[in-house]
């Protein structure tokens, strides 16, 4: 009981040293794509192998761990599948994004939109504002153009090609037409936010559509790889410098992976 009732505290919390080190084990698991041999698990958790055992055949009989019979190998149960599926459908992407988009907007200054993808394209769902002053007509509520703003090619960087072509039949500021399809130059604008996204993390937009304010913006993630919703940092030109590996590029990047790795998506850009 001693060491199951560790005493450590953090933030005025006790906490449990045994589920620490149990956990320490099932994490093992979660981040390695087969099953493994105790001695392997076991260090890879940092544990002697005698240690490690106990832990696994009371993981075993809650289904969370499961051993192969001819192997001996452990592998994640159907009682983590569960909890894995079960934390997947409680995942709101807006409260995930949120904290991340309010700690991007303090640490740089610049303000911050959350976009999702809506009936007509991509439309904002919360605008920070920045630290000085930026005159912009985006509000809760406006639907940007999808490949004449970087929030818009930031969804068309991710998004198959015929959900981009009908929501630019109605979405404000591109132009309407009868027939929903691509003309070669929009397929152009298409593969270069995808090619921008895959080698940079990030589109961006140099002083257009809005007149003297640059943008960068990544899209967000899912554990499927699908785009739930964009960030954007916007700037005045002065202040927000569009190079690719400058540390507003950087900033967006990380924010919109951090977002992405908080929902379950294991990708990389380059892929």
């Amino acid at each position: 009981m001693v060491q199951a009732m560790s005493g450590q505290e953090e933030g005025g919390q006790r906490a449990v040293q045994s589920v620490e080190v149990g956990g320490r084990l099932l994490l093992a698991l979660g981040g390695h794509p087969a099953p493994m041999s105790l001695k392997d698990l076991a260090a890879r958790a940092g544990l002697p192998s005698a240690r490690a055992h106990p832990y696994l055949v009371s993981f075993c009989k809650l289904g969370l761990i499961e051993q192969d019979p001819t192997t001996g190998h452990y592998a994640l149960g159907p009682a983590a599948l569960q909890l894995g599926l079960t934390c997947l459908h409680q995942l709101d992407p807006m409260r995930v994004a949120g904290p991340v988009a309010e700690r991007l907007a303090e640490s740089t200054g610049y303000a911050v939109a959350l976009a999702l993808w809506g009936n007509f394209g991509p439309t904002v769902v919360r605008m920070i504002e920045a630290r000085q002053p930026l005159l912009v007509a985006m509000r809760a509520g406006t639907v940007m153009s999808v490949l004449h703003t970087a929030t818009g090619r930031a969804f068309a960087a991710a998004l198959p090609a015929e959900r981009i072509a009908s929501a630019m039949a109605g979405a404000l500021g591109d132009p309407a037409r009868p027939a929903v399809q691509l003309t070669p130059q929009e397929e152009g604008l298409v593969r270069q936010a995808r090619e921008d996204v895959r080698l940079h993390g990030v589109v961006r937009a140099e002083g257009r559509p809005i007149p003297n304010v640059n943008a960068f913006s990544a899209p967000v993630l899912d554990h499927e790889g699908q785009a739930v919703l964009v960030i954007t940092a916007l700037g005045h030109q002065e202040d927000l410098p569009v190079d690719w590996d400058s540390a507003a590029a950087r900033a967006v990047r990380d924010a919109a992976l951090e977002m992405s790795r908080r929902l379950g998506w294991r990708g990389d850009w380059a892929a």
